[in-house]
């Protein structure tokens, strides 16, 4: 077991898994929508609001292959960061209601100085098997974890 004051990072790549669920739930969006009896217009304006979310969310969260999405996560005794192409190593606080769950860690986390809190879900395919179990351990242990970044 590494010591506390150890620095712990990772990097993760789009996963695969994720990039699977998110279709499948599209594609449930869009069977709802002509499944259930509305107007045409309700239709054609759930189905671009389908079609906006998924321009928004598959380059940022899901393909990362924007330069504002996070790709890497690290702790040391500056406390918790994360990293974007776009802001470099940016600190966070991390919340609370983060899971670490064997198949997908949900990490939600605030940007020091501000008050919107963001979400990011690295699945386990996401990391190799011993960096995902690090970081599970890393999130669930730490003494720290809820603290401001210094």
């Amino acid at each position: 077991m590494s010591s506390p004051n150890d620095g712990f990072e990772c990097q993760w790549q789009p996963s695969r898994w994720l990039l699977l669920a998110y279709a499948l739930i599209q594609g449930l969006a869009l069977l709802s929508l002509v499944l259930v009896v509305m107007p045409l217009w309700a239709h054609l304006l759930g189905a671009l609001f389908c079609l906006a979310h998924v321009v928004w969310v598959l380059p940022r969260h899901v393909l990362l292959n924007r330069p504002s999405a996070y790709r890497a996560l690290r702790c040391n005794s500056g406390g918790w960061q994360v990293y974007s192409a776009a802001q470099g190593w940016q600190a966070i606080e991390l919340h609370p209601d983060s899971l670490a769950l064997p198949l997908i860690v949900l990490l939600r986390f605030r940007l020091t100085g501000q008050r919107r809190v963001r979400s990011l879900c690295i699945a386990r395919d996401s990391l190799s098997r011993d960096q995902h179990r690090r970081l599970r351990v890393r999130l669930k242990f730490s003494r720290h974890r809820w603290a401001a970044a210094g």
